[in-house]
């Protein structure tokens, strides 16, 4: 099995290939999605089980809540109430957790060829 080194290259190594950021770029993508795929399989079993939807109304709530529309159904039990509203709150705090992580690299190399711009002058 090959070693693998750190995420990102350090200071004095030299800027990423672009096939390489690219990869990377991708690999940041997969995390994105998988975080935001299971929010959405959080938000449709909390809809289920909470307010007592059936599968596709649950799973539209879900995804509702997640593009920033709002919920699809509201729900009748205080307990559907309570957990629309932590839902809420817990995707906002997803979608900025997400922008990071697809962010990351951006930022990362941006800095990186700043630092080496200043190495070299």
């Amino acid at each position: 099995m090959k070693k693998r080194g750190p995420m990102y290259e350090s200071r004095n190594q030299p800027l990423l290939h672009p096939a390489r950021f690219r990869r990377r770029m991708a690999m940041h993508a997969v995390y994105a999605l998988l975080l935001v795929g299971a929010t959405l399989l959080l938000g449709a079993l909390g809809h289920r089980w909470f307010g007592d939807h059936d599968w596709h109304d649950a799973l539209m709530n879900a995804a509702f809540v997640i593009g920033g529309i709002g919920t699809y159904v509201m729900p009748d039990s205080s307990a559907g109430k309570i957990f629309s509203a932590a839902y809420g709150f817990f995707v906002g705090l997803v979608v900025m957790a997400t922008l990071g992580v697809m962010l990351a690299p951006i930022a990362h190399r941006i800095m990186h060829k700043f630092h080496l711009d200043e190495a070299d002058g």
